[in-house]
């Protein structure tokens, strides 16, 4: 018999000033330790309504962990790797990589970027991009429910995306007062951020809202957990993040994520020392366009 995930913990995210100037607005949607957000480092709700010309971000290291962005609306990026709105990217930082994020001029976008820990064996994986667009995401649509499958498998559909830790991320669209079902494995830690409408989770019917997160129960068992998911008067759009804990305790400081302090220190070494490479150097195997 199937195990019935529950909703366990809601919360409603604030949203804060950004980094990037007085249209920035971020929103921290992971808001628990990690020892219960486990493979779920940061997830990160950026809203950007720029309205001058200077550009803003720039190059910036990452290591030990991989970044995965979905980009909800506007544009961004360069070259082979401009993203725009339903596109993803997943970037294993992993041994150490240099990334540039700069807007230039004025701009208008939303994105959620998730930092995604690497098991412990991958931890200094050679680092790779893959970008994922609109048009290429594995999309089923019945009985009033429209999923898009970013990675994993969900619905009977697969992404292609090459995963480290297993991930399921899904964009899930509910008509108004539409039910659905579907299956997960019943021991990743799993949580839903509400997009729009509102959604009963469960036989329990415990409702969530628009910018709230709902956090599942998670079991120990290897074996797949039943979600149902209703949505309200209005529909609903959700994003699922579902992923395998690793177990293992990390060291995160600034841009890095490590086991312990000395990699933390190896890797301010390394940076400094000019020995991470820009991610657009890394080889043409470890670029991958879907």
């Amino acid at each position: 018999m199937n195990l019935h995930r529950k909703l366990v913990k809601i919360d409603t995210p604030p949203t804060q000033q950004g980094f990037l100037g007085p249209g920035h607005l971020a929103r921290p949607v992971i808001q628990v330790d990690f020892t219960e957000s486990d493979p779920f480092i940061v997830l990160m709700d950026d809203r950007l309504n720029k309205q001058e010309e200077l550009p803003v971000g720039g190059p910036h290291p990452h290591a030990g962990f991989e970044t995965v962005s979905l980009l909800l609306e506007g544009s961004m990026g360069d070259g082979a790797h401009r993203m725009k709105g339903g596109d993803l990217q997943l970037m294993t930082a992993g041994s150490g990589i240099i990334h540039t994020e700069t807007i230039e001029g004025k701009a208008s976008m939303r994105l959620l970027q998730l930092w995604l820990n690497l098991p412990k064996k991958d931890r200094w994986a050679k680092p790779r991009v893959q970008d994922l667009p609109l048009e290429r995401v594995p999309t089923i649509t019945y009985n009033g429910t429209t999923i898009k499958v970013y990675s994993g498998s969900l619905a009977g559909i697969t992404s292609p995306i090459r995963n480290y830790t297993p991930l399921i991320l899904a964009d899930i669209h509910l008509q108004p007062g539409t039910t659905t079902v579907q299956h997960i494995p019943a021991s990743f830690t799993t949580f839903l951020y509400v997009l729009e409408g509102s959604l009963q989770l469960g036989d329990e019917a415990t409702e969530i809202h628009r910018d709230q997160v709902g956090w599942l129960d998670r079991h120990a068992e290897e074996t797949l957990s039943e979600l149902k998911l209703t949505s309200g008067e209005t529909g609903a759009r959700v994003i699922l993040y579902a992923g395998e804990p690793q177990g293992d305790a990390i060291v995160s400081h600034g841009p890095f994520i490590g086991d312990t302090q000395e990699d933390i220190r190896r890797l301010y070494q390394e940076y400094r020392q000019g020995k991470l490479h820009h991610i657009t150097t890394v080889e043409a195997s470890q670029r991958i366009l879907w």
